[in-house]
């Protein structure tokens, strides 16, 4: 019984309306027909809501509590496994989580996602967030509504939401920096002609402290080990509209004329298309890849010695930690402000016993 309705909960499509519209019109019209159809999609999923849609979709299941998770990006191995670490989570709860962005409505801006989650009267939302006002005043709102919203792997400090989920930001900054500093004793040792110009790539949508975070630990990391090397640390905005912007983003990098000689990358498709640009311009060996998650290709990557190493986050324990705070807020009205999620790293050493399924425990 608890297999049929995870895997409901795993497969279900979240239903939303489609509004499709061509031809030469005045913008002001274009404008007024795109408002009407956004109100009229959450209009319907709102009436969808109340009138037990989500309860007909999950073959009349009764659970005690309806949460919504709201993502930027909807089909990477990323956000697949933290959804799924949350209703894994979720099923021992008695609840039902949902995952808005996944599917019909990945058009959408999270933003807009959220209108639609107030809107609903859900019981809790879990949210990717940055540092925006727009951002800040939905979640307000949301709280002033008695929804709780916990912010996912990026946080934003200044609004009322109930919990952080992430990573500690400043140890992964570290990390970084000393996995760049190893690159640098191993490869770039003899380079005296200029300096090593070490390049971390940033989502251009994000205002984010969390990046900035990662940024202080990567430098100070470099700057107290460096010794007499002389490293240059920049960083690279990234066009994260979507997957093939990136693409666009990373290879742009590589057709100037300052390729760096390490890449530092802070998510999955990041690191992939790092890694495919590497291999098309020739720069195998040349431009030495740190990454982010443990997607086939990454791990395959770093056997192959084209990137040097890629840090794992514990994605289902963040999903499950997500349902955590939101349980522990409706139960007791509080709850603990972060929640930290377990990394570990993986290079040429130990990607063997990931690429068998076998991960080694931690050694804590």
């Amino acid at each position: 019984m608890n297999s049929d309705r995870k895997n409901e909960q795993l497969n279900r499509k979240t239903q939303a309306p489609k509004s499709n519209f061509s031809g030469l019109t005045l913008l002001p019209l274009l404008f007024s027909v795109v408002c009407v159809v956004f109100t009229v999609m959450m209009a319907g999923y709102v009436l969808w809501f109340y009138q037990g849609g989500y309860e007909e979709e999950t073959a009349g299941e009764t659970y005690d509590r309806y949460y919504i998770m709201i993502t930027r990006e909807g089909k990477s191995a990323f956000w697949q496994s933290v959804y799924q670490g949350a209703c894994e989570r979720a099923l021992e709860e008695n609840v039902y989580v949902d995952w808005l962005g996944s599917d019909q409505l990945q058009g959408y801006s999270v933003e807009e996602q959220m209108e639609i989650a107030i809107a609903s009267g859900v019981d809790g939302i879990i949210v990717t967030a940055d540092e925006n006002e727009t951002l800040r005043k939905l979640i307000d709102r949301a709280a002033e509504n008695g929804i709780p919203v916990v912010t996912l792997y990026g946080d934003n400090t200044q609004s009322a939401r109930c919990s952080f989920v992430g990573v500690g930001g400043y140890n992964l900054g570290r990390e970084y920096g000393r996995q760049a500093l190893k690159i640098v004793q191993e490869r770039l040792a003899d380079m005296t002609e200029r300096p090593i110009r070490v390049t971390l790539l940033v989502n251009s949508y994000a205002n984010s402290l969390d990046q900035n975070i990662i940024y202080s630990g990567i430098q100070e990391a470099i700057e107290q080990e460096r010794g007499d090397a002389v490293i240059e640390i920049s960083l690279q905005s990234v066009d994260d509209t979507n997957a093939f912007s990136v693409e666009e983003s990373v290879r742009d990098i590589f057709m100037g004329g300052n390729v760096p000689d390490i890449l530092i990358c802070l998510n999955e498709l990041n690191t992939t298309c790092a890694y495919q640009a590497v291999v098309d311009y020739n720069k195998v060996g040349v431009v030495s890849i740190l990454g982010q998650y443990t997607s086939d290709t990454i791990l395959n990557a770093i056997d192959r010695n084209v990137i040097y190493a890629t840090v794992n986050i514990d994605t289902p324990q963040m999903g499950g930690f997500c349902i955590d705070a939101l349980q522990e807020y409706h139960d007791l009205g509080y709850t603990s402000q972060y929640f930290t999620a377990d990394i570990s790293l993986i290079t040429k050493d130990n990607v063997d016993e990931y690429l068998r399924g076998e991960e080694p425990e931690s050694d804590e």
